[in-house]
């Protein structure tokens, strides 16, 4: 498998932006095929990227439960398997691959095994792999991939969402998730901002994106991050993160 950086934190941190704006950085950089994996059921990185993901491995799980696909002789996995392929989005630069939402009852465990297993056989064809996780750490504990080069944890400002971070922190030690780098970012940052090493000493790196009005006029439009201008302070914050990230890096560890 490539070089996978996932995404995780609280709602409503800007998770989704930092995922697209890493696509879009790595593309930019010639770092391609970058492959987007949505694994949040309440996230739009297909939007951010101005594509559209018919087919989530959500909807190939309820179509698996509905249809008489036995008649056609063909087996569970691969009928599912079969559906998740089709699901792939292939765009310039990219493809992307969406978990979407269940719409039925019962849980996405056969479809999570059933991606990992998927991601860990596409992942050798792509460089660099970015996932967009739910609130939390639910996609990184259910495995859906085994190893993590960078885990970016995204919070507000404040400082209870930095403590929220270290709390997920703690709990990312408890269930042995795996990576080899941290880093914190801190969304709508301002100069007075905590410290985030103050919080999290164990962070590698530290991305402070500041409030920008370019970036919310793009959402509020609907426009994809690829019609931001690479001048834009939240798409060059994240920018220089990835270059300490390929590099190696601390990127000053926010001093």
């Amino acid at each position: 498998m490539g070089i996978t950086i996932a995404i995780t934190g609280k709602g409503g941190t800007g998770k989704t932006t930092i995922a697209g704006i890493l696509v879009r950085e790595l593309i930019n950089r010639g770092l391609t095929p970058v492959l987007a994996v949505d694994a949040d059921p309440n996230s739009c990185l297909d939007a951010l990227l101005g594509v559209k993901a018919e087919i989530t491995v959500g909807s190939a799980r309820e179509e698996l439960r509905s249809e008489a696909q036995s008649d056609a002789g063909v087996a569970k996995r691969e009928y599912l398997e079969m559906k998740i392929a089709r699901s792939l989005v292939e765009s310039d630069g990219f493809d992307l691959i969406a978990m979407g939402r269940p719409e039925g009852p019962g849980c996405y465990c056969y479809a999570n095994n059933l991606l990992r297993d998927i991601l860990g056989e596409m992942g050798a064809n792509y460089p660099y792999i970015v996932i967009d996780n739910e609130a939390g750490l639910e996609n990184l504990s259910r495995r859906i991939v085994r190893d993590v080069d960078c885990l970016v944890m995204a919070t507000d400002s404040s400082r209870r969402g930095l403590e929220t971070v270290r709390r997920l922190h703690d709990l990312a030690g408890e269930m042995g998730i795996r990576y080899r780098r941290l880093a914190v970012a801190v969304n709508r940052a301002r100069d007075t901002d905590i410290p985030a090493m103050e919080l999290l000493p164990a962070a590698d790196h530290v991305i402070r994106i500041p409030e920008d009005g370019e970036l919310f006029r793009a959402g509020e439009e609907g426009r994809p991050l690829f019609s931001l201008s690479r001048e834009n302070p939240a798409i060059k914050a994240v920018g220089t993160f990835l270059d300490a990230l390929l590099t190696g890096d601390d990127n000053g560890k926010g001093r």
